[in-house]
């Protein structure tokens, strides 16, 4: 599990996921207590540590997650945001984020507004309709704030500090970013579904 909150800027090394489905991630500060087996989130996407040194860590990558994901198409030198797995008593700054990416959006517009980087994002219609207008949202593992959903995009607003420390920086018209809706939406998604109230993707 984690909370959003980007904890490093991290590089891809070497992405070989379509040979070998290995992705290998220059990091320092995720790394200072990792050990095999540990979770860290890239770009949203939980990930399992198979090595790892001072420098960096190597994570498998399935060929699902290469699917669902926007991991498949990072080449080296491409900036990742990267979170370790929270532990029991963390302080949780922005949401409980799974780690398990939704779908992948596509950055439609983007416009600085006052000391704000507004962002619109068109996504499937499996993640609209489980948004709501200040409600959470991941977006490549970023915590944000819905500011609102018209038709097939939603919108979030960024402050200066957040555009700074992750791959916000980089997200133009045309970009692919990963996508997690609030868990609670998936559980409710499923209960409505249960009683008959909807059908879920």
């Amino acid at each position: 599990m984690f909370s959003g909150i980007v904890e490093e800027l991290g590089e891809v090394a070497e992405n070989a996921i379509e040979s070998r489905g290995r992705l290998r991630v220059s990091a320092r500060a995720v790394v200072r207590d990792v050990a095999i087996g540990d979770s860290i989130a890239v770009n949203g996407c939980c990930l399992t540590v198979v090595a790892a040194d001072g420098h960096g860590f190597t994570a498998d990558v399935m060929p699902e997650t290469a699917r669902r994901t926007n991991l498949g198409i990072l080449e080296p030198g491409d900036p990742v945001n990267l979170e370790a797995a929270l532990a029991y008593g963390d302080r949780v700054g922005g949401h409980m984020v799974t780690g398990h990416v939704d779908a992948v959006g596509t950055v439609c517009e983007t416009r600085d507004e006052a000391n704000a980087r507004w962002t619109a994002i068109a996504a499937p219609p499996a993640v609209i309709r489980r948004l709501v207008d200040k409600g959470c949202v991941a977006v490549d593992g970023v915590s944000l704030t819905v500011v609102d959903v018209v038709d097939d995009r939603f919108t979030v607003s960024l402050i200066p500090h957040t555009v700074a420390v992750t791959t916000a920086r980089r997200w133009q018209v045309g970009r692919r970013v990963n996508l997690e809706v609030d868990l609670i939406a998936r559980y409710v998604e499923r209960s409505l579904a249960a009683m008959g109230g909807i059908r879920p993707t």
